[in-house]
């Protein structure tokens, strides 16, 4: 990076700004001027459709569960929990196994099933850089914060990084700090195997490539869209979905192509663009990744992990 210069992220969200400083706050209690204090929590009884469901309502990433009486965090639940069951990984036995491939009795199992149990947290009087260490170190997208009694008064995600920094690292650019081996996928990929890469590769968004019909080109990898694991969601609690289904089967639902799904308008920048330009239109247009493109090709792609990454370095 071309600014030694960390940043401070000591940043209220009622003043909304930032300062530069000679490091990252290192101040203790800092954390939770940065984070998100409404947390929205779920029971662990709540179903994998419900579920879902909350996820696409708040537009959230992730969910914690806590224990309805204490009050206390038993696990968290995220996309890439959803799309694990939904035939990326693991929990797709869920389906397979226990249900013998009945979806629609399946996406009835509490969550508890399938959230992540061991949940990274951090304490409300801990530091910004400490946050951000965790996050690289565990490469998690978020961690709830606790207080004396272990109950969330908030939490901190990529997303709070990200946000914060619109307009203010003026000297990194887009090349220096892009994904460049970027992993995509074709408009004829079921969602099913959709989920598969993106589990496998930890992965919450695929640009998707083929030929443009509309283009005469000799080409095969025209970026065409973009399909991401919010978007799957939206999908599985789409009503029409289950109107449509002509089975209780599984395969109805996951051998649907994502063309069906992705999303085709895309926000993509010159590999020269400033990253606090990029982080500013984050915040403008209320999305998570930008691909770097030229010449219609496709360089690279960044994403709020990647924005993490630039600050730490």
């Amino acid at each position: 990076m071309k600014d030694k210069s960390a940043i401070n992220l000591r940043k209220s969200r009622e003043r909304d700004s930032i300062e530069h400083q000679s490091k990252i706050s290192d101040n203790d209690g800092d954390i939770i001027n940065l984070a998100s204090k409404d947390v929205v929590t779920i029971p662990p009884s709540k179903s994998i459709k419900e579920t879902a469901e909350t996820m696409g309502e708040y537009n959230f990433r992730r969910l914690p569960v806590t224990d309805p009486g204490s009050g206390k965090i038993l696990g968290i639940v995220t996309v890439m929990d959803i799309l694990d069951f939904l035939g990326g990984g693991q929990k797709f036995k869920i389906i397979q196994n226990k249900y013998q491939d009945n979806f629609l009795a399946a996406i009835n199992e509490p969550v508890r099933e399938i959230m992540t149990k061991d949940v990274i947290c951090i304490s409300n009087k801990d530091s910004i850089s400490k946050a951000l260490d965790i996050m690289l170190n565990n490469e998690v997208g978020a961690i709830p914060i606790l207080d004396g009694d272990e109950k969330i008064v908030g939490i901190v995600t990529e997303r709070d990084f990200s946000l914060s920094l619109g307009g203010v690292l003026t000297e990194e650019l887009a090349e220096d700090v892009m994904t460049k081996n970027v992993i995509t996928t074709t408009p004829g990929t079921p969602i099913e195997s959709a989920s598969k890469i993106m589990v496998r590769n930890r992965l919450r968004r695929i640009p998707i490539v083929g030929e443009d019909i509309e283009i005469a080109t000799t080409s095969n990898d025209k970026l065409l869209g973009v399909v991401t694991a919010s978007d799957i969601i939206k999908f599985f609690n789409d009503k029409e979905l289950f109107e449509k289904m002509t089975s209780n089967t599984a395969s109805d639902v996951l051998d649907k192509k994502i063309s069906e799904i992705m999303a085709t308008s895309l926000i993509n920048v010159d590999p020269l663009t400033r990253l606090g330009d990029i982080c500013q239109i984050f915040k403008d247009k209320d999305i998570a990744g930008v691909h770097v493109v030229k010449n219609d090709e496709l360089l690279g792609i960044i994403t709020e992990k990647d924005i993490l990454k630039a600050i730490k370095n």
